[in-house]
């Protein structure tokens, strides 16, 4: 499973790329991939969720960062 946040800088949407590479609208399923979402079991609901019957979509949308409202996030290169 590919999580991605799309749209305009500060405005993301949660989303998921599904098995077509085609980008599916989580804002039904949960309200943002942030800490507080996967924290809250929000995985879980992802999982359960049928990826076919969310929106898809259009165009090719700006990706924001993969997981919103951190205030600092460390990663080794």
């Amino acid at each position: 499973m590919k999580l991605v946040r799309y749209g305009a800088a500060g405005k993301e949407k949660p989303g998921v790329i599904d098995a077509d590479g085609k980008i599916r609208d989580l804002s039904k399923v949960v309200k943002d991939i942030d800490s507080e979402m996967l924290a809250s079991g929000g995985l879980a609901k992802i999982k359960k969720a049928n990826l076919k019957k969310l929106k898809a979509v259009s165009g090719k949308p700006r990706l924001g960062a993969c997981v919103g409202n951190i205030g600092t996030f460390y990663s080794s290169g």
